[in-house]
């Protein structure tokens, strides 16, 4: 594998030398070549390749990736160029406008979010084409589950923001005590207006990060 660059590899070194992950990769080596899979296996890690450690401002946890073609590139929630914005992208756009007045951008690549600091990290980084989820038990949840964890060691005052239900149950993993939890219900249209409405998740997190002496986020993607 390409080093990530952006500190991570020395951190995450651990987790990529442990038998579970070689499994991991096993695994995978198998699904990429008798099925099809996203995102791209050269974009799986893109979380990390955009984001560098030392510059982690929010982490947005996602489930696992988009499961249709062109869809995945290994940002939580984003899709690339050209692609239909998916129903919860189009419902965490509709919260920023009525948060901070942005207007709602015509786009749903969210690569710019990551180079501004927020980790867009999926707790299952792969998934089988048409069947979410799918890979949800090859280990990916002892993976990214280190991750957070090593982010809450390794960083101070950083944004967690957990929506959903899966989300939320990584909340033991992280050090409430030098970082920020927002939790809400998921933006996916089944449960958008149960929490997720409202709840002002973007300027909250400006305004912590201002409180810490932190650059706030530029959420606008127009």
């Amino acid at each position: 594998m390409k080093p990530l660059g952006n500190g991570w590899d020395e951190l995450l070194a651990p987790l990529f030398n442990d038998e579970r992950y070689k499994k991991i990769r096993e695994f995978l080596k198998y699904e990429y070549s008798h099925h099809i899979v996203y995102p791209d296996m050269y974009d799986l890690f893109n979380c990390f390749r955009y984001t560098p450690l030392n510059e982690i401002k929010a982490v947005i946890l996602g489930q696992d990736p988009y499961h249709e073609p062109n869809q995945a590139h290994g940002l939580c929630f984003s899709v690339k160029e050209g692609v239909k914005l998916p129903p919860s992208l189009v419902n965490i756009y509709k919260e920023i406008q009525d948060d901070l007045g942005i207007n709602e951008p015509d786009r749903g690549d969210l690569t710019k979010w990551a180079k501004e600091g927020i980790l867009l990290l999926n707790t299952s980084l792969t998934v089988r084409e048409h069947l979410a989820n799918s890979h949800s038990k090859c280990g990916w949840a002892w993976f990214t589950d280190s991750v957070i964890k090593l982010v809450s060691e390794n960083t101070e005052n950083v944004v967690f923001i957990l929506w959903g239900g899966n989300a939320r149950s990584k909340t033991p993993l992280i050090d409430q005590s030098k970082h920020l939890i927002l939790q809400s219900a998921h933006p996916s249209p089944l449960s958008a207006f149960n929490g997720f409405f409202g709840s002002k998740p973007f300027s909250k997190t400006n305004a912590y990060l201002k409180a810490h002496n932190k650059q706030p986020i530029d959420w606008d993607l127009n």
